[in-house]
């Protein structure tokens, strides 16, 4: 009995370690800016509902993001984004799965900036690829802010712009990602 006992709290505190190593935001933001250098027009959004999960054990870190949620500035451009090019009813998401490549330079229980190249797979439109970018985590007062920037290349997730705007709207995106993660409570 004692020893069952003694397993059943080993378990326990075991699991609150692992929890306590992983982090979380229902409130990170994504910036989306394909604005063509000629265009007239800002091609620009912001998702503020980005759902991300960073586990500081092993740097697994896994972002999700309604593409319905992206504001644009003028409500036409918000529908044919949604419709026309991202066709959100038929990809209602868009998702990162990967990992901090370098990890285990980034110390998750002492304040301090550590630069870090997160690896993983990209998922939009249907279509998954590779990417890797740098970015940025600052460690403050047992929360992590994090940070990225890099683009993404539209035909590779098969958005395709039609000739009529071909000038308004860039070929390449420019994706900024910057998410407040605390704690994940269990």
């Amino acid at each position: 009995m004692k020893k069952s006992l003694f397993i059943f709290l080993l378990g326990a505190c075991l699991l609150n370690v692992a929890n306590a190593q992983k982090f979380f935001t229902k409130t990170g933001r994504i910036d989306f800016n394909a604005t063509a250098p000629s265009s007239p027009e800002n091609i620009q959004a912001v998702n503020r509902t980005v759902t991300c999960v960073l586990d500081a054990a092993n740097g697994n870190m896994q972002f999700a993001v309604l593409i319905k949620g992206f504001t644009f500035e003028r409500a036409l451009m918000q529908e044919h984004f949604n419709e026309n090019y991202m066709e959100s009813d038929k990809f209602p998401k868009a998702e990162f799965k990967g990992a901090v490549a370098n990890n285990a330079a980034v110390n998750y229980s002492k304040d301090g900036t550590y630069a870090v190249t997160v690896k993983g797979k990209l998922t939009i439109h249907g279509q998954t690829k590779d990417v890797e970018a740098p970015g940025k985590l600052v460690v403050q007062g047992g929360k992590i802010n994090t940070t990225a920037s890099f683009a993404v290349l539209l035909a590779d997730y098969g958005v395709s712009i039609p000739g009529v705007v071909a000038d308004k709207i860039n070929k390449t995106a420019k994706i900024e990602v910057a998410c407040n993660l605390e704690p994940l409570k269990s």
